[in-house]
């Protein structure tokens, strides 16, 4: 009865890997298998499941929903739908956990699974323990009596994103990449206000037109281009499961998570004045000092969207968000991560903040920074050459932060150099106000990793 996963597919925030190659039908199986017995061991009974638009997630949640049942949970899937959609559906129907099959902003081939339990991220060890119950065959078993219902929540979860809508009418371009989101958003845009074009809404599991990830500047060329022709006010992009937003100005200027972040906490503050707001250790530094000179109070947290949730828990933190576009309200909403719904904040922020996008990008502080750099480097000597790095760096005396790497503040600005917790690669990042500044910060970076035998080689991909 035992089933081992692929070791890759385990991973830190989530359960993913290649289709037919290190995820299958088994897997999803031995994955409903676990969350079933732990959730029932911890007295829960029922959960959602959602799926992407990918062409292997019918299958995969076949399996998953026969695992579920077969270790004694209800399931009510809720069909295909962004990711948020699922948490939204976990967070309001009367359910104890929720699963979302989805790749996220993955290649085509890929596919894994979202988890949610009892109202927290289900991440980290959890997923561990998946791994070892899975070995051990160690499944209870249910009665026969289990049921599969269906939910349509996709209008209630529409309804849900505009409930208290107060934003202006605006020209808006709409990218939703052929992602899950597509479905989402031409029910959404007929609800606001103003004139809207969406491209790429319709559903495709093969990605024709562009990879579904905002976050890389080369995704979003369609979305300019409508933009300019046009001649819109600005332009929202969404990843392959729409729970990280992109976005760009009136000229086609790309507007960063972190910048996105420092917009949104404008009405935020207004609303809950002093309140903490989270950002991971990538963020500009322009970004904190904009949180605390609106009267918030900035906080620096790891990156991962699991570890920010649990955040703002405990912080009470009412916004927070990654530069990776993962926006998580609280005020006004459940606190997790929703592209829709932080693409529906936006807007009313823009309005209530009464100056357009393109101006609030061009108030921004000029900063030179580099794009997050990835470079390949052996699992076993990850975390070890952070570790170093930060010994040496100690021992100079340097002005360091901790949080989650090493991110290493100058006179220039600032550089991190962290470990990912979700692939063999370590992340670098620096931002100074000049470009000499930039290049001196990145001589130390370059003078960290030769100092650990590494140099900063060919990027590795995502």
């Amino acid at each position: 009865m035992a089933h081992r996963f692929d070791p890759t597919s385990l991973r830190e925030y989530d359960i993913r890997g290649i289709v037919g190659e290190a995820l299958g039908p088994d897997d999803a199986r031995a994955i409903g298998r676990g969350f079933a017995t732990l959730l029932r061991r911890a007295g829960g009974k029922r959960v959602a499941v959602g799926r992407d638009g990918r062409l292997s997630s019918p299958m995969l949640e076949a399996a998953l929903v026969e695992g579920l049942t077969a270790s004694g949970c209800d399931v009510v899937r809720i069909g295909m739908g962004p990711t948020p959609m699922l948490y939204y559906a976990e967070a309001t129907l009367e359910v104890d956990g929720g699963i979302q099959i989805t790749g996220s902003h993955n290649p085509g081939n890929y596919n894994g699974f979202k988890m949610v339990f009892e109202h927290r991220p289900f991440f980290g060890e959890d997923i561990q323990t998946i791994g070892r119950l899975a070995a051990a065959g160690d499944w209870d078993d249910g009665d026969g009596s289990e049921t599969v219902t269906d939910a349509d929540v996709l209008d209630l979860y529409v309804d849900r994103l505009v409930a208290g809508y107060a934003g202006g009418a605006y020209r808006i371009g709409w990218d939703t990449g052929n992602g899950a989101a597509g479905p989402v958003v031409e029910k959404l845009v007929k609800l606001l206000p103003g004139e809207h074009h969406t491209i790429f809404t319709e559903v495709d599991g093969n990605f024709p037109n562009h990879h579904p990830d905002p976050t890389e500047e080369k995704n979003l060329a369609d979305l300019k281009a409508l933009v300019a022709s046009k001649n819109l006010d600005f332009g929202l992009a969404f990843d392959g499961d729409g729970d990280r937003l992109g976005a760009i100005d009136g000229q086609g200027r790309v507007v960063w998570g972190d910048q996105l972040l420092s917009i949104l906490a404008e009405p935020v503050l207004r609303v809950e004045p002093g309140a903490t707001i989270i950002a991971d250790v990538k963020a500009s530094q322009a970004l904190y000092d904009r949180i605390a000179e609106l009267g918030g109070t900035p906080l620096m947290w790891k990156t991962g969207h699991s570890l920010i949730k649990t955040k703002m828990k405990e912080t009470h933190a009412p916004l927070a968000g990654e530069m990776s576009g993962h926006i998580f309200f609280a005020q006004d909403y459940y606190g997790f991560d929703d592209a829709q719904y932080a693409a529906v904040r936006l807007i009313q922020a823009v309005h209530v903040i009464g100056k357009s996008l393109t101006q609030l990008k061009d108030e921004m502080p000029a900063m030179v920074n580099t794009p997050e750099m990835r470079f390949q480097v052996d699992e076993s000597r990850k975390f070890a050459v952070i570790d170093e790095v930060l010994d040496r760096l100690e021992a100079e005396g340097a002005d360091v932060n901790r949080t989650d790497g090493a991110r290493v503040n100058t006179p220039d600005g600032w550089w991190l150099l962290r470990a990912s917790n979700t692939q063999d690669v370590l992340v670098a990042r620096a931002e100074a106000k000049s470009q000499e500044g930039l290049d001196r910060l990145m001589a130390m970076i370059d003078a960290q990793l030769a100092a650990s035998g590494l140099e900063r080689g060919p990027q590795a991909g995502h």
